[in-house]
């Protein structure tokens, strides 16, 4: 990034998806993939499979609401103001059962154009569990 960027509130690339609804605040090319910052804004009854990363450092800032986080050590119930990390190798997992608001940030992670290649899938490329399995580890998400 050579100059300065804002995204006011409410602004940035969005992907509205059936559980949350992204914006994207700091893409990671302005990083040269050291960061990526996403607010999520977490539908009644969001979901995020149990998963781990090799490289990518997910910090989670909840913004409103209660957030689960399920570890396979504890689970820990996040209110507005907590921060959760979940560094390289660690498996979790998270849920919110009224809704909610977080700032994720990505460090080494590329989430954003995750998001963006979603954005661009047909429902059959979803069904496609191998598929998926590839995209996800290009984007260094691991499922089960």
């Amino acid at each position: 990034m050579k100059t300065k960027e804002i995204i006011r509130n409410g602004e940035g690339k969005n992907y509205n998806y059936s559980q949350d609804h992204c914006f994207v605040k700091l893409a990671s090319k302005h990083t040269q993939g050291e960061l990526c910052f996403v607010e999520d804004t977490l539908k009644p009854g969001f979901y995020l499979p149990r998963h781990h990363h090799k490289i990518m450092t997910e910090v989670f800032y909840i913004l409103e609401g209660e957030v689960e986080f399920v570890f396979d050590d504890e689970t820990i119930m996040a209110k507005a103001g907590d921060t959760i990390t979940a560094p390289p190798h660690v498996w979790h997992a998270a849920k919110c059962e009224k809704g909610g608001k977080m700032l994720t940030i990505f460090k080494n992670g590329r989430f954003d154009e995750y998001l963006e290649r979603l954005s661009q899938m047909s429902d059959s490329d979803f069904a496609d569990v191998e598929l998926m399995k590839a995209v996800s580890a290009e984007y260094d998400i691991y499922e089960n």
